[in-house]
């Protein structure tokens, strides 16, 4: 990570598009997050009271739909943004690894919204068609989507920023909501400019598709929820890195029982390394604490634990998961 401005005259640092990277650059995962949870409010904020006055003046069904959306970003963001706080807290004696499954439990929370406003969405929609109605104010209302795309351009653009730094599975799915939010605001442009045109069933045809968009997103954040919950390890190109990594050090001269799982933001690695018998104590404590420096350097929101074996000297150990499924 680049060292942070500095300047003996601080008003003559720049402060363009330039310096706002930097100064990303030299937030930590948590901070940026933090930020990326805290800019969700806002923006989800901002779209709620732009769409509901707009809804309230036109009664387009893809407005509607898109205020739906919005409010359950709104929802969403509220719960990513208390969940993320909550997961960055200590252990403690109740929750010794730590709490980051909260985050997966905010994104089960956020899928469960969805699914519930894709039915609502439906069946307004469903009604619009055997019941439509013209759309008022239709220049108010693309100015409102044009807007909203534009804010959401920008916030998705700072959550994928952030996810480059934190395995954050909250702010994942925060910015799961943001892209269907993208979709949905352009599938309800089209739909607002062809009902302008005189199709005005194509109003509650883009609030159908942008339901249907709402469940293949809700569906994925399921799955990614999921993987935390049920302790998936890494990838097999990150659980080759770890073991590259811990073997590094020539004393090292093999890794056995290597496990890792995700716990929200966080990572577990717990490995058995093999070292020359006759090391002493000292020697192979040294060893280990250099081989997690190595893993902390390059993931460093994991928690580590390397234990020694001597090699051709070791007994199976370490309980029921030690020998029957191993990862390597």
């Amino acid at each position: 990570m680049s060292s942070p401005v500095k300047s003996d005259h601080p008003h003559l640092v720049p402060k363009g598009p330039a310096f706002h990277r930097l100064l990303l650059q030299n937030l930590a995962p948590e901070s940026l997050v933090l930020l990326a949870s805290s800019a969700s409010v806002l923006v989800a904020c901002v779209m709620v009271a732009m769409k509901g006055v707009t809804l309230y003046v036109s009664g387009s069904q893809s407005i509607l739909a898109s205020l739906a959306n919005s409010g359950l970003d709104l929802l969403a963001s509220v719960i990513t943004f208390a969940a993320v706080r909550y997961a960055k807290s200590p252990p403690d004696k109740e929750h010794p690894f730590g709490h980051g499954k909260a985050e997966a439990f905010s994104a089960l929370f956020q899928a469960a919204l969805v699914f519930a406003s894709a039915a609502i969405i439906m069946q307004s929609c469903l009604h619009h068609l055997q019941h439509p109605e013209p759309i008022q104010q239709s220049g108010l209302a693309i100015g409102v989507l044009v807007l909203s795309i534009a804010l959401t351009l920008g916030l998705v653009a700072l959550q994928n920023r952030v996810l480059k730094d934190s395995q954050s599975v909250a702010i994942s799915a925060d910015r799961m909501h943001y892209v269907t939010d993208l979709v949905s605001n352009g599938v309800a442009l089209i739909g607002v400019v062809l009902a302008v045109l005189g199709m005005g069933y194509m109003d509650a045809i883009a609030g159908f598709l942008m339901a249907a968009w709402f469940i293949w997103g809700a569906v994925q954040v399921l799955r990614e929820a999921a993987d935390h919950l049920m302790d998936r390890a890494l990838d097999d190109g990150d659980l080759e890195r770890v073991r590259v990594l811990i073997l590094a050090d020539p004393q090292v001269l093999g890794v056995h029982q290597l496990r890792t799982r995700l716990t929200g933001p966080y990572i577990l690695i717990q490995a058995h390394v093999e070292m020359a018998p006759d090391l002493t104590l000292d020697a192979a404590h040294q060893i280990i604490i250099a081989a997690e420096k190595r893993l902390l350097d390059a993931f460093p929101n994991a928690d580590i634990l390397i234990h020694p074996d001597p090699q051709g000297l070791a007994e199976a150990h370490g309980g029921i998961f030690s020998e029957e499924h191993p990862v390597i």
